[in-house]
């Protein structure tokens, strides 16, 4: 483990942090940190940056509520500079958004990645527009029956082709599931920071009761 004293701090004695969404990996905000603030950050598992601006600490949150709950901290190679990995409570940008980087400087010809996260957006943009001819649009503007009625069709024909231990059409199957789980999701304001923060909590009790087991706890 690094010892902060090998960390390289610039004139000022700041060290730029790097904040990136432990679930999604979306970089969050650039903020940076003095070894005061990184040393409350890793006392207290938060952050808390140097604001340049104002010229003192600031805990991330302390006014807004939006906590950034530290995974880890990890130096660069010359250690000049944090990548800081957190689970975080509401949006990371003073401005409400979810990340602090929206305004796209230039845009390749390479696709991104696909990403559970893009999809969603996607969806949320296909419920904002209703673009004529979309398959979503129609399920959209047939309500939340229709959209109920898909889930359980897609969960049907999954059980299907899961007895038939038929391994490329059940693939197939759990896509158009999980397609139409999301689509309802997006319907219901349900976000996939909801389910995987369930899912986070669920692997927190299951450890817990591991844990116990081993150590004979009852």
């Amino acid at each position: 483990m690094l010892n902060i004293s090998e960390l390289k701090f610039d004139a000022q004695g700041l060290i730029p942090a790097v904040v990136v969404d432990a679930a999604s990996k979306k970089v969050l905000t650039l903020a940076y940190m003095n070894r005061e603030s990184l040393e409350i950050s890793m006392k207290e598992g938060r952050t808390c940056f140097w604001s340049r601006s104002r010229q003192e600490l600031w805990r991330k949150g302390e006014t807004s509520g939006n906590i950034q709950h530290i995974v880890d901290i990890t130096a660069d190679c010359d250690r000049d500079a944090l990548v800081v990995t957190v689970n975080k409570e509401g949006p990371a940008c003073h401005l409400g958004t979810d990340s602090c980087f929206n305004d796209k400087v230039f845009e390749g010809d390479q696709p991104a990645p696909f990403s559970v996260e893009g999809l969603y957006a996607l969806l949320q943009g296909r419920k904002e527009t209703l673009p004529e001819g979309s398959y979503t649009t129609y399920l959209f503007q047939k309500g939340l029956d229709k959209i109920l009625k898909k889930v359980g069709e897609e969960s049907t024909e999954v059980i299907i082709a899961g007895k038939a231990n038929d391994k490329p059409e059940t693939v197939y199957e759990i896509a158009d599931l999980m397609y139409h789980v999301m689509v309802l999701m997006v319907e219901m304001g349900i976000s996939v920071e909801d389910v995987t923060a369930e899912l986070a909590s669920r692997h927190v009790i299951d450890h817990k009761v591991k844990q116990e087991r081993a150590t004979g706890v009852s």
